[in-house]
């Protein structure tokens, strides 16, 4: 592989994976693009889109455990709603990603679009007072939770997503979960979402290696990073940039549709 795309991959996965590590997202938002896109752009051999998906979820896994391993302490990880949610999540995308074989690639785009769509909108509800509470007091409605997870990874599973840009809008409209709390608390959770993802993208051979460990390098220095950012920023920065990059995620998609 030569130098420039070495460098090339290796700007992207810090970038993603610092976005990642700061709003408690996969990062495959960004990074899917970027990855599809960039190389070919800069003079190289632009990757397939199989490839892309395979290198993302390698990378959305080590990235994401970057970021849980950078918020550990501090009592910011809600080990309650990581369990509740994280084994919802894990089975809905399991069955999504299952039933998927049965929907036509139209019908999975307007799911995918849809659920983007609530995820931006709830985005933008006021979230008055959810930062005032005490992480030791945090309490939510647990079968909630689990139940909305379990959608999100059904919807997630058929469009091949972690899910984490809608679980982010849900804890915190939703649930009431304080934003830093469910930052790191998302990180988790997309990481147990991200095991099988990864996994099946291994075992059918959707991987370039090369490119995959590169993008786990840069994963590992940017997502505790971004992480450590995230932790002194201003919680309504980071809900704004939250909600733009939603925004910006669900404009794509609709407009891909049509």
């Amino acid at each position: 592989m030569e130098l420039g795309l070495i460098i090339t991959i290796f700007l992207i996965g810090f970038a993603g994976s610092y976005v990642s590590g700061m709003l408690g997202i996969g990062g495959s938002i960004i990074k899917y693009p970027m990855l599809l896109y960039i190389p070919s752009l800069v003079g190289f051999t632009a990757f397939t889109a199989h490839e892309v998906s395979g290198i993302s979820a390698v990378q959305v896994f080590f990235a994401t455990i970057g970021g849980v391993w950078a918020y550990r302490k501090g009592g910011y990880l809600n080990k309650q709603l990581i369990i509740y949610m994280g084994v919802s999540i894990l089975i809905g995308s399991f069955a999504g990603g299952y039933g998927s074989r049965f929907m036509p690639e139209a019908s999975i785009n307007i799911v995918y679009g849809f659920l983007a769509l609530i995820a931006a909108v709830m985005m933008f509800v006021p979230k008055k007072g959810i930062d005032d509470i005490p992480f030791d007091q945090v309490t939510f409605p647990k079968w909630l939770a689990a139940g909305l997870a379990l959608i999100v990874g059904i919807g997630a599973g058929i469009v091949g997503a972690a899910g984490a840009f809608l679980l982010v809008p849900i804890m915190l409209v939703v649930l009431k979960i304080p934003t830093r709390m469910t930052i790191a608390s998302s990180l988790a959770i997309t990481l147990i979402s991200s095991i099988g993802a990864t996994i099946g993208k291994i075992t059918t051979g959707q991987v370039d290696y090369t490119a995959a460990v590169i993008m786990i390098i840069a994963s590992l220095i940017a997502a505790p990073l971004g992480a450590k950012a995230g932790k002194v920023m201003n919680t309504k920065v980071l809900q704004t940039i939250l909600a733009v990059l939603i925004l910006g995620t669900t404009i794509k998609i609709w407009w891909d549709i049509f």
